[in-house]
C-alpha cells in the first residue's frame, strides 16, 4: 500500500515549502502575519505527516528496504541519520513554536536558522527514503505492530 507513504511524504514536503515561504516573508518582507500563517501551515503539515506515519506504522507496518543486500548497511545508516534529524527537528520545531507564541523573539530568532536547516534536511532525507523504498526498489516485507505483537 504505497498510498499512505505517498500522502505522508507529500505532507512533509508541504511542511518544508510552507516553512521556506514563511522564512522569506519574515526575512525579506518583515511580514509577521504572513510568517505566522505559513509557519502554522508548516506545523499542521508536519503534524499531519506524523499522524499518517504513526497510523501506518501501527496498523499496516513499516516497509523493509527491498534493494540489494550490499546496500542494506548504507540504507540503515542513512535511515538512522534521517530519524535522528526528524526527531531533533520535531523537538526544535516545538520549541520554536513555543518561543514564537510566547513572543520570546530573541530566542526564536537565534534558534530559527538551526531549526530551518534541520527541518529542510529532514524533508530532503525523508523524500530520499521514500524514493529508495517505493520508487527505486520494490518495497520489502511489511508487518504491522499489532501483527508483530499478537502473532509474534
Amino acid at each position: 500500500m504505497h498510498f499512505l507513504p505517498t500522502i505522508s511524504t507529500i505532507f512533509i514536503v508541504l511542511s518544508a515549502i510552507f516553512m521556506a515561504i514563511g522564512l522569506v516573508k519574515i526575512k525579506r518582507h518583515r511580514d509577521i502575519n504572513g510568517h505566522q500563517k505559513l509557519m502554522t501551515y508548516a506545523a499542521i503539515s508536519a503534524i499531519a505527516f506524523f499522524i499518517v506515519y504513526v497510523s501506518r506504522t501501527i496498523f499496516i507496518g513499516n516497509t523493509q528496504f527491498g534493494g540489494p543486500d550490499y546496500l542494506v548497511p548504507y540504507y540503515t545508516v542513512f535511515l538512522v541519520f534521517h530519524i535522528t534529524l526528524a526527531t531533533t527537528g520535531a523537538v526544535i520545531g516545538g520549541i520554536q513554536i513555543y518561543f514564537g507564541v510566547k513572543e520570546k523573539l530573541s530566542k526564536h530568532r537565534k534558534l530559527g536558522p538551526w531549526a530551518a536547516v534541520i527541518w529542510f534536511a529532514t524533508a530532503i532525507t525523508g523524500v530520499i527514503v521514500y524514493v529508495l523504498l517505493y520508487i527505486l526498489y520494490p518495497g520489502g516485507d511489511t508487518t504491522s505492530l499489532f501483527r508483530a505483537i499478537f502473532q509474534g
